[in-house]
């Protein structure tokens, strides 16, 4: 491992300690330098976790880096809405599922809003052209299609119980056994994750698994501060806690996957970072919203009663839904232009800003309330969708293609066994990087071979 890349991941550990130092030392500060402190030492941990889980993906099979290694990926945004799930469980005033409710729809609808439009919009004006994805990528489109579609069956019914977080759960597992038939590829990694695939087995398996620990273990600790530290905040600047637990807690867990993503887009990768949002998109749609009733469950210690929300929190849902489903329709074409991109921001800006300024200038929201603004923004994401459906429906038929991943008998020896070819793939990585002629790198039996053009 270089100098540079280790001095990243050590400063980066470093940047969680205040927030870490203050959770052990039982240290009460004011709310904002307790919402500081925290949120960067869950942010940085979330830089720690995801080079750990690309470095992991050279230990462990396919089918299991999709299911744990995502999972950890999306450790902090998980973290802060178990926490709100598992006090809402013991509230009786039903405070906290509120709270719950904003931080899950407020992650989602950042990764397409404003995630998937800032790679578009990088992209277009460092290369000028559209975004495009590959032919894999309709596995993910496919099953966020199927958890979009059930997730309007919620508001519709008023109520998030435990068989709906099944349904949920359910198109997860079946996701990871689709996609784990798919020919193993190489996993693209760069910097830090690069410098710790490199690196022995045994020195790397190590580093992984300290990383893994201590992001994780940061996380958990920060959890109950930041988002204690929100509500606080909240109150003494008279700032609803519902809007700040909705964008806030998701912009400090999000942060480090937007980061990378733009970092692949300059790079002329944004393929690859449209696909790790909306891989990203896809957990949270199916294993945070599909744990939240169970996590509300055994808080409650009953499965009789499902998670209280209102009509506030459904319309969140249908708009959230809303949106995914314009999404998958925008992509469903595997190609992602700038005017689909702005259509998506300028939406996502539209139902983020109308109801701020909806009591001080009702003009410019049609003098409808924020609940109201969000149910005319759900249709709008709805006959957006519908629009593009009607014009395309060869491109959203093709979607049922990702069912069938399977693996080709081209793919019976894989380009990579990922559990097995160790240290020498950092080696021979940089040697296919200095030389053009090569096309991919083949591993067999541990041994690293060459194929060339």
């Amino acid at each position: 491992m270089n100098t540079r890349n280790a001095a990243l991941i050590l400063t980066t550990a470093c940047v969680t300690l205040p927030g870490v130092y203050l959770r052990l030392a039982g240290i009460h500060l004011d709310p904002v330098a307790t919402v500081v402190l925290s949120g960067l030492a869950i942010a940085a941990a979330a830089f720690l976790l995801l080079w750990a889980c690309d470095a992991a993906q050279t230990e462990i099979s396919q089918a299991l880096a999709l299911a744990a290694v995502a999972l950890m990926a999306v450790l902090p945004e998980y973290s802060v809405d178990m926490y709100f799930t598992w006090q809402a469980g013991r509230d009786a005033t039903g405070a906290y599922a509120q709270y719950a409710a904003a931080n899950m729809t407020g992650a989602n609808r950042l990764l397409i809003g404003v995630g998937w439009g800032a790679i578009a919009l990088l992209y277009w004006l460092r290369f000028r052209r559209p975004v495009r994805l590959g032919e894999e990528r309709r596995t993910e489109l496919l099953f966020l299609g199927a958890a979009t579609a059930y997730a309007f069956v919620v508001p519709l019914k008023g109520t998030l119980a435990w068989y709906d977080g099944l349904v949920f759960l359910g198109l997860y597992v079946w996701y990871v056994i689709v996609a784990g038939r798919r020919c193993c590829q190489e996993p693209e990694i760069e910097g830090p994750a690069e410098a710790l695939a490199s690196l022995p087995r045994g020195p790397r398996r190590l580093a992984i698994a300290v990383m893994f620990l201590f992001a994780g273990g940061v996380i958990l600790a920060n959890s109950e501060p930041f988002c204690e530290g929100l509500l606080e905040v909240g109150k003494a600047l008279h700032i609803s806690e519902f809007v700040l637990v909705q964008w806030l807690a998701p912009l400090a867990s999000e942060a480090p996957e937007f980061v990378v993503a733009l970092m692949f887009a300059w790079r002329g990768q944004a393929g690859m970072a449209i696909g790790s949002l909306l891989s990203a998109k896809l957990n949270q749609w199916t294993l945070l919203v599909g744990m939240i009733p169970g996590v509300f469950a055994v808080s409650h210690g009953s499965l009789d009663h499902p998670i209280p929300m209102g009509g506030l929190q459904m319309n969140e849902i249908m708009l959230t839904a809303a949106q995914s489903l314009l999404g998958v329709v925008v992509l469903a074409s595997l190609r992602l232009s700038i005017g689909s991109a702005m259509l998506l921001f300028g939406l996502f800006a539209g139902q983020l800003v109308l109801p701020v300024l909806a009591p001080s200038f009702p003009m410019l929201a049609w003098g409808l309330a924020a609940g109201q603004i969000h149910t005319v923004f759900a249709m709008l994401y709805l006959t957006a969708a519908a629009t593009l459906i009607m014009q395309y429906p060869y491109d959203v038929r093709r979607l049922l293609k990702g069912a069938r991943a399977l693996r080709r008998p081209e793919c019976e020896t894989c380009e990579f066994r990922l559990a097995s070819y160790g240290a020498s793939y950092g080696r021979a990585a940089l040697k296919a990087r200095s030389n053009p002629e090569m096309e991919r790198l083949t591993v067999s039996s541990g041994t690293v071979s060459e194929s060339r053009k």
